[in-house]
């Protein structure tokens, strides 16, 4: 089991969940699968995805003021992907079953 593609991911720092679409290396063409996981896994794992905001910009320069709150960098998919191939190589059982779309 092996993720082989990153469809998309959304992280919903409301709910504290990561959304992802994905397909793994046996899945068809036509199939993907979609799954919830909850912040407290991704830092079980050691990942986190959520940055939180900057609210006191004393340790930046100025030049970072005009950024305003949120300052978040790019997440980088590969680093969803370790993590879900982590995840369900522990959990297989928490593995979401394929769907055609």
């Amino acid at each position: 089991m092996e993720i082989k593609e990153l469809v998309s991911f959304y992280i919903n720092e409301t709910k504290e969940i990561l959304e992802v679409e994905f397909k793994l290396t046996t899945d068809q063409e036509d199939e993907i699968r979609e799954d919830k996981i909850d912040f407290d896994e991704l830092k079980n794992f050691g990942y986190e995805f959520l940055i939180e905001s900057y609210d006191d910009f004393s340790d930046f320069d100025d030049e970072y003021d005009n950024f305003g709150d949120g300052i978040k960098p790019e997440i980088d998919d590969e680093e969803i992907i370790s993590f879900l191939n982590e995840y369900y190589l522990i959990f297989p059982d928490k593995l979401p079953n394929s769907e055609l779309y």
